[in-house]
């Protein structure tokens, strides 16, 4: 932690570039782009709180992810390909004197947080507020002495696009509190692992563990919840533009709201599957399994329970293949592989259209439109959880100009995002 106009300085002089290339990635040239941000966090820190000029304050990130492979797999103790991406939530945190964390989101407003309740707020579900009191409560039920703290944050991760603005914000308050009160004993995964709980239990939302994951541990991650307590992480290289590509998200512009009870009906029919064969979760279920008794599963669970289950044998095999596929240096098959997932996603999974909806399916037409623009080449599939949101398209360099201006120009300006992967997690600059 440093001053905060010592920080400043460092900022605008170009002193922390370096620091900003290892964080995010990018090339020095671009390297001030970033540093500026931070720098505009930290004047918006001291207009918030007054007389904070003086004050040690550390700076944080903590950045958003892209699901590769394994669409929802995690929940069934799967295993997934993800990445975390070059938009962040960051923020700015200085302790306060108080009990309360004070949380400024920019464009949202400020947020209080009582350190005195700690249990989950019935009212406070889906809200930011249960996420900073939910990350608090597990960090001081681990026996440490969170006190209060002012916190300026702003993100630029795309709510509601499957890049998961929850996780991230989840990671990033995990770093602050890791290394303000919790002599950052907590690694990466138990960080993830705090987010998990936090959005399970506290934002009321049952989302596995790839998203925190994805968004603690940075870079491109397999990922098995064969062990969910312990799941194995593995990085793996990827660089997108030495092979000739683009990494696309597309947003749909339809939303993410509304839609807890078709995500949790996903996971709840796959272990309702599961339940036939007297287990808990899918891992460790076969196809061969499933086919034997496809009869029984139809009968008690229901004929889209049955299709969710293959598509989780199946996708949770292709997370491993892409896997596999990058680390032998084959792209070709990684390619094949993801736009594999992505149809099954469409026809065994159906997450790409809420139930009954037959006039509005954005997602569907955004795919549709990568799959005419990309005539063969890269590949497509949802991003996320689906039903809304977010569509990943991995696009030919040659491609790329061409392919955003028509997706823009038949969906809306700026829909079309064209990342990067991040090669550090939940950071503290």
């Amino acid at each position: 932690m440093k001053n905060a106009n010592t920080f400043l300085k460092e900022l605008l002089s170009g002193d922390l570039n370096g620091r900003m290339v290892e964080i995010y990635g990018c090339d020095p040239a671009g390297a001030q782009e970033y540093a500026n941000r931070f720098a505009k966090v930290i004047k918006g820190f001291q207009v918030t709180f007054p007389g904070s000029t003086e004050k040690e304050i550390g700076l944080y990130s903590a950045p958003g992810r892209t699901e590769i492979g394994g669409n929802h797999t995690d929940h069934q103790y799967g295993c997934v390909l993800a990445a975390s991406v070059n938009l962040d939530a960051i923020a700015a945190a200085a302790l306060n004197g108080t009990d309360k964390i004070r949380f400024y989101s920019e464009g949202y407003g400020m947020i209080e947080a009582d350190l005195s309740v700690l249990d989950p707020v019935e009212s406070e579900k889906e809200s930011t507020l249960a996420l900073i009191r939910g990350m608090a409560a597990l960090a001081i039920r681990r026996g440490y002495d969170v006190k209060g703290i002012d916190v300026y944050c702003t993100s630029n991760v795309l709510g509601g696009s499957g890049l998961s603005s929850s996780a991230a914000f989840e990671t990033l308050m995990g770093v602050i509190l890791n290394d303000m009160f919790c002599g950052n004993v907590f690694d990466a995964v138990e960080i993830a692992k705090m987010g998990q709980i936090t959005e399970n239990q506290y934002f009321g939302k049952p989302s596995g563990l790839m998203d925190q994951s994805a968004s603690s541990v940075g870079g491109v991650v397999a990922i098995d919840f064969g062990d969910p307590e312990n799941p194995m992480v593995e990085k793996i290289n990827l660089d997108l533009a030495g092979e000739g590509y683009a990494l696309c998200i597309i947003d749909s512009k339809s939303s993410h709201a509304d839609l807890t009870d078709a995500y949790a009906g996903i996971p709840r029919e796959m272990k309702a599957v599961a339940a036939t064969f007297g287990k808990t979760h899918l891992r460790g279920i076969t196809k061969e399994d499933l086919i034997a008794r496809t009869g029984a599963i139809r009968k008690v669970c229901g004929d889209r329970a049955f299709l969710r289950a293959i598509h989780f044998v199946l996708d949770n095999e292709r997370a491993q293949q892409e896997a596999a596929a990058l680390k032998a240096g084959d792209f070709s098959r990684f390619l094949e592989i993801v736009k594999a997932s992505g149809q099954s996603s469409y026809m065994y999974l159906q997450n790409i259209s809420v139930e009954g909806a037959v006039d509005n399916q954005a997602v569907g037409v955004a795919l549709s439109l990568c799959d005419v623009l990309l005539e063969g080449r890269g590949a497509f599939r949802v991003h996320g959880g689906g039903f809304a949101g977010t569509v990943q398209a991995f696009v030919p360099l040659d491609m790329l100009d061409s392919f955003k201006a028509t997706v823009e120009s038949a969906i809306a300006q700026g829909c079309c995002h064209v990342l990067s992967i991040r090669p550090v997690g939940g950071a503290v600059v």
